[in-house]
């Protein structure tokens, strides 16, 4: 940091020129790409309107290291930064700096400006992000080498934070392998079952019993009539709010009756439910809560999807038909000690590598923000 001040002394001790993004960068749109033509893998990303890339193609239109700004859809304003040769959709704004300008140093700025971006999408329909929305956009334009520390100390921070995700990505492939090996059984009737399929395995040979035989499916209800309070209700899109009163307050898995059918939670505190997901009353003598939790996790209960409609759902009587394993309780408690370790690892934000990288992600914009405010010079 040191070094950015003697630079800022040095060379723009009074302030900086702001500029329109317009005029220190070229911003153009990507070309159209059939979805029909792209793969689930391949050489080359298409990059559109989402988050993610839109599928592989063999060809591309962009060299790597450029910077890109979703022009349409939900995520429209979102900033990317894309290392890698790609192809450029029609959904998609390719930003791409003048002389006066930084490639990254671009790229840090616009992602400071991702929120307010995203705040000015348009259209009833398909939000879209207009070209003159960006180009307006007001950039502190200090000399080169100030950019360049900038650029430097930013680049600390999210190559930090690559690195946290990719050791996250690892792990969680570690917790996916253990899960499989671990909830994988052979019942006493000679069938090997893992996911209620047939496959080979070395564990020891368990019972099996219906979901219907270890747990009572319970349907949800409306809370509209309850007071605000500090008890979550749920729908299967997770927690919606909070109310006075509550549907069930023991240990329970939360299984999904329509809409988000993969979505599956574990709640011992107590809950209210709705009419998208049921609750269970589990046999405690049979099986323990989490290990139950775990193993329809594990499950991908989606495939029981009974709707031919565009809403998925999940009826009770395909449900309770679902074969699960019943271990010695002891042994239960083993597997749920191993697999909650993980699963705190790879997916609890209050500790593990998320919390980790939510902290690195925090303090670069801490940062980011503080060192891309400059005083502006009028010329």
């Amino acid at each position: 940091m040191s070094k950015l001040k003697d630079l800022i002394a040095e060379l723009c001790p009074n302030g900086v020129e702001f500029k329109s993004l317009g005029e220190v960068v070229n911003i153009s749109k990507g070309v159209q790409f059939n979805k029909s033509d792209m793969q689930s893998v391949g050489s080359f990303p298409v990059i559109n309107g989402g988050i993610n890339p839109s599928g592989y193609i063999e060809k591309y239109n962009q060299a790597e290291n450029t910077i890109t700004v979703s022009q349409g859809g939900a995520s429209a304003g979102y900033v990317n930064w894309i290392s890698t040769k790609f192809w450029a959709g029609a959904h998609c704004y390719i930003v791409k700096p003048l002389d006066a300008v930084i490639n990254r140093y671009v790229f840090h700025f616009l992602k400071s400006q991702e929120k307010n971006l995203q705040e000015c999408q348009y259209g009833a329909g398909i939000p879209a992000l207009s070209k003159t929305t960006i180009e307006n956009l007001k950039i502190p334009v200090p000399p080169l080498e100030v950019q360049a520390e900038i650029v430097r100390i930013l680049d600390t921070f999210t190559e930090l934070t690559a690195k946290l995700t990719a050791e996250l990505a690892l792990r969680k492939k570690q917790y996916e392998y253990y899960r499989d090996k671990l909830l994988t059984f052979e019942d006493k009737s000679n069938t090997i079952l893992t996911n209620n399929k047939q496959q080979t395995t070395n564990n020891k040979r368990v019972e099996f019993k219906t979901l219907g035989e270890i747990a009572i499916i319970k349907n949800g209800k409306d809370y509209k009539h309850l007071g605000q309070g500090k008890i979550p209700v749920y729908g299967s899109g997770g927690i919606m709010k909070y109310v006075d009163s509550f549907a069930y307050d023991k240990p329970t898995v939360l299984l999904p009756r329509k809409g988000s059918i993969s979505n599956v939670f574990y709640v011992d505190t107590p809950f209210w439910n709705v009419d998208t997901i049921y609750y269970t009353e589990i046999d405690e003598q049979k099986i323990i809560p989490k290990f139950f939790y775990h193993f329809i996790c594990n499950l991908h209960i989606e495939k029981f999807n009974t709707s031919n409609a565009a809403r998925p759902a999940l009826t009770q009587e395909v449900l309770n038909k679902i074969l699960i394993p019943v271990p010695p309780l002891a042994e239960q408690e083993r597997i749920v000690k191993i697999l909650d370790k993980f699963d705190k690892l790879c997916n609890d934000l209050r500790a593990g590598l998320p919390a980790e990288i939510a902290a690195r992600k925090k303090q670069y914009e801490y940062y980011r923000d503080k060192l891309l405010t400059f005083t502006e010079v009028k010329i």
